[in-house]
């Protein structure tokens, strides 16, 4: 069993901020409530929670594990590590894998390595075959083996047509279907801005129009074939009023956000160069406001953190050749702290609503909270706790925000009753 004494739970399932003990035992909260009474075996572990936030465990709705086929960038079990020190108990992987989640027998792999790693492992299953855009997967039979969801993240879908039968066949298996906006049409290099800074470096890059011309086709056909449609690392100031406005007409919509978003700019290319290259870029000043404001008003429901794990050799490549894409797992929740709560945007509630209870939404995840019975995936960290960024549990390292200082240090994850991070000054 697990003791936790002092615990200042935040509960975004039912809204509620209480200090307890709590007692966890077989994988589930045996009991909770002020001044439990400690029977504690020489087995049991007993942390002493006072000063820390004991929140469900975060869950990330879209993270690359590179797993089959890219293992030198991050593999399962390294990625569920990362997941695990960034305080995350489930985590949903992309399809852009080699073979991609195109098939059954890829994604059983997926789900059955995922099963080794402590933490919850989900997949989605590619929306279309080979990820060509062409021709749709067999999408009942993807749900039937497992898929939690449908994306060709890492690539637009540009076939009206085939988005809208997609739609409906979604909508008719429950589940969401996420979508990557960016009209190639509009882009002649990506991962950088269009705008001062690209000009500055003589780079086209990517307007904002490339996003924002898939966004509203997107949350139009959403609205009026009833899928549920995720618009993936939202970055432009117009995509975020078109989501309000989808809401608004009734369309089950959501948005993501990355933390790399609501922290930087496009200026960030000039510090950082390709670590700071990322697909949709980094934007204005402008569109980073307009995105905190999407965050405190609702319109943006989710952070999720786009993990994208690359090999040194590959970042250090040359702006327009090297891959776009940086790490996220171990930072998300401290930047949410450091940039969205101790900057006042976000209540430390609302910041668990949008990494634990609103992912849990978008993926019909069963999500009780913090009391008996449910299941005993928890983060506990220090709110107050300053850190460098810095010692990787990925295979990668390419994140603009090493050497960075951050509030926010995870201190124990535990995933089905089983510690699975512990930080090693505890």
């Amino acid at each position: 069993m697990i003791w936790i004494r002092n615990a200042h739970v935040i509960d975004p399932a039912d809204q509620s901020e209480k200090t307890v003990d709590i007692c966890l035992a077989d994988g589930k909260i045996a009991a909770i409530g002020k001044g439990l009474e400690f029977r504690v075996s020489k087995e049991d572990v007993v942390i002493d929670a006072s000063g820390y936030v004991v929140a469900p465990g975060l869950i990330d709705v879209h993270v690359h594990f590179r797993d089959p086929g890219l293992t030198y960038k991050e593999d399962i079990q390294t990625g569920a590590r990362a997941a695990a020190k960034g305080g995350f108990t489930t985590v949903v992987c992309m399809a852009n894998t080699r073979p991609p989640v195109d098939n059954t027998e890829t994604l059983k792999y997926v789900l059955r390595e995922g099963k080794k790693t402590g933490i919850n492992v989900l997949s989605v299953a590619a929306v279309s075959k080979g990820m060509k855009g062409l021709e749709l997967t067999d999408m009942e039979e993807l749900k039937a083996n497992g898929a939690a969801g449908f994306t060709d993240d890492g690539i637009p879908l540009l076939d009206t047509k085939l988005v809208k039968e997609a739609m409906e066949r979604a909508a008719g298996l429950d589940v969401p279907l996420s979508f990557h906006e960016e009209d190639p049409s509009f882009i002649v290099n990506n991962g950088i801005n269009h705008g001062r800074v690209s000009e500055q470096l003589g780079i086209y890059g990517s307007p904002a129009v490339a996003e924002d011309s898939l966004v509203a086709r997107d949350l139009m056909i959403a609205l009026h074939t009833k899928a549920a449609v995720d618009i993936q690392h939202i970055s432009s100031a117009a995509s975020v009023k078109m989501v309000k406005f989808a809401k608004e007409l009734g369309a089950d919509v959501y948005a993501e956000v990355t933390p790399h978003h609501f922290t930087l700019t496009e200026e960030a290319v000039l510090k950082h160069g390709t670590l700071a290259k990322m697909n949709p870029p980094l934007r204005t000043e402008a569109d980073r406001q307009a995105i905190i404001r999407g965050l405190k008003d609702g319109s943006i429901d989710i952070i999720a953190t786009d993990h994208a794990p690359h090999s040194a050799e590959e970042k250090a490549r040359d702006f327009t050749q090297a891959p776009s894409g940086i790490l996220g797992l171990e930072t998300a929740l401290a930047l949410g702290v450091t940039n969205l709560v101790r900057a006042g945007h976000l209540t430390m509630m609302e910041l668990m609503e949008k990494m634990s209870r609103n992912p849990a939404k978008l993926y019909r995840l069963p999500f009780d909270g913090i009391k008996e019975g449910s299941a005993a995936d928890l983060v506990i960290f220090d709110p107050n706790e300053e850190w460098v960024v810095g010692e990787y549990a990925s295979k990668s390292s390419n994140s603009p925000f090493t050497g960075e200082s951050l509030f926010g240090k995870v201190k124990y994850t535990i995933c089905n009753g089983k510690i699975v991070f512990q930080d090693e000054k505890d």
